[in-house]
């Protein structure tokens, strides 16, 4: 009977908040139901991020290079940009429309609750480890193994994405983001691979001067053995995942700049 008494008091508090706190809180929760994986509700790069319409919109897509260099990112823009991420890993080229879809119809424009009610200034993307791979089976293998995106598919979806991209928002600046250097030795992936499938996003891009370049392989590509998480391996330490977090919020601020 106390719980019963206690339901018209809470709801009399709730009507007491202030609309854009209540707004906030659905906000939130919806965000928190995008990030469903116990590998990443808990990490920095995905808690949900307070909009403050004072400062330019930055979304950064791309997959666990850019869920690592996402707080560098983010420390170096603090009080530049509100700085959002993808709500999981991108993955390779074929996933990327869907998952925007998916995250814009939950938070942005196309939910009736309007979340999001913000245009984007900036979106800084990259697909390209997760296509260049091969698997055998759900396993990495580069030896038996088949490549989850072929070079010709790559071409194809990136010019996909594009155009998907300036239809979601037609003012804002886009900045792919080159795909880092795989090392020898990497268990799924082979060696040059990435040098291979930047340039073809580069001659992509030649069609679409308008979009920036931010060439993370190469200034990633000089420190790799210092930067390398461990031989063989894809990611990074802390020290390579704050330089190239630095290095993206530079080439981002340099093009909202641009925009001022």
């Amino acid at each position: 009977m106390k719980t019963l008494r206690l339901i018209p008091l809470l709801l009399l508090c709730l009507a007491a908040l202030p609309h854009s706190v209540l707004a906030e809180q659905d906000a939130k929760e919806a965000w928190q139901k995008l990030v469903r994986s116990p590998r990443f509700n808990k990490r920095p790069a995905f808690q949900f991020v307070k909009n403050n319409p004072k400062l330019p919109n930055v979304l950064l897509y791309g997959d666990s290079i850019s869920i690592a260099y996402t707080d560098a990112t983010r420390e170096a823009l603090k009080g530049k940009a509100n700085v959002y991420r993808l709500y999981c890993n991108g993955g390779d080229s074929s996933s990327f429309i869907q998952k925007m879809k998916t995250m814009h119809t939950t938070m942005g424009q196309e939910d009736l609750k309007n979340h999001w009610d913000f245009k984007w200034d900036v979106i800084h993307f990259n697909v390209g480890l997760h296509d260049l791979k091969y698997m055998n089976g759900k396993k990495l293998d580069r030896v038996n193994g088949k490549q989850a995106i072929s070079p010709a598919d790559y071409e194809k979806n990136l010019r996909a994405i594009i155009a998907y991209l300036k239809k979601l928002a037609p003012n804002a600046k886009l900045i792919f983001a080159t795909t880092t250097p795989v090392p020898e030795g990497e268990q799924g992936r082979i060696a040059g691979d990435a040098a291979k499938y930047n340039q073809i996003a580069l001659k992509v891009l030649k069609d679409y001067p308008e979009i920036a370049v931010d060439d993370l392989y190469a200034f990633t590509k000089p420190h790799h053995a210092q930067w390398w998480s461990k031989p063989g391996n894809v990611h990074y330490n802390t020290a390579g995942y704050t330089a190239q977090g630095q290095e993206v919020a530079r080439v981002i601020e340099q093009q909202l700049k641009k925009q001022d």
